[in-house]
């Protein structure tokens, strides 16, 4: 089975971490920074760091929208993580509404600024924080699905994605009393708002289990 995985190099993502942990686990990196090398690739890495206009924009700049699109919908593995989760949506209300990829439909918005109790909280959310299945949500088939529910993961952001279909929500951690999306899927695409890269063991059982996902027709 070919280990091989692109990595989009698009001025936006934390990359050296994530290839670091991508060939740790004996993966075939190649950084991807135009239209034809998505198109060639088997699957797909999408990172992310900042805020999502500036993302979009780079990505309309290399012409990289539709590219991704296109690779989203054609089954082959696709992980967005942490901005690069965020951006799989169809918009954002950061800093003003901006169109998304599109690939799971729903928006990102701003985490609440106060507690389920009232009171003020701290954001962005930083640190390690539990994850646990949505309601109805199962982990078998995802990246997640040796990974025991409660265990933590590195978390920093301040928007929280909020998919349309409540299907699409496979995991989710506690903040302030408020539910979290943590991760989302649909189909071969995923995407996870804490960073694996940054999760320890935990983190690389996901990026582990993402390398062996096969192309889906």
């Amino acid at each position: 089975m070919s280990r091989k995985v692109a990595l989009m190099d698009y001025g936006a993502g934390n990359l050296l971490n994530v290839r670091h942990a991508l060939e740790h686990l004996g993966a075939d990196v190649e950084l991807v920074n135009r239209p034809e090398q998505i198109c060639a690739a088997k699957r797909l890495v999408l990172p992310g760091v900042g805020a999502f206009a500036k993302a979009i924009q780079q990505l309309e700049q290399r012409q990289m929208v539709t590219p991704l699109q296109e690779f989203a919908a054609s089954g082959r593995p696709f992980l967005g993580i942490c901005l690069g989760m965020q951006l799989m949506l169809d918009e954002s209300d950061e800093f003003g509404t901006t169109a998304g990829l599109g690939i799971i439909s729903g928006r990102v918005e701003a985490i609440p600024p106060t507690s389920t109790d009232g009171e003020p909280l701290n954001v962005p959310h930083v640190g390690w924080s539990a994850i646990y299945p949505s309601t109805d949500a199962t982990w078998s088939g995802t990246p997640l699905e040796t990974t025991s529910p409660g265990e933590d993961f590195y978390f920093v952001h301040s928007l929280v994605a909020r998919p349309q279909q409540r299907s699409a929500i496979v995991a989710e951690c506690c903040y302030g009393g408020h539910r979290l999306t943590a991760a989302i899927a649909s189909g071969n695409c995923f995407g996870c708002q804490f960073h694996p890269e940054k999760s320890a063991a935990a983190g690389l059982k996901i990026i582990e289990h993402f390398l062996q996902m096969e192309r889906t027709e």
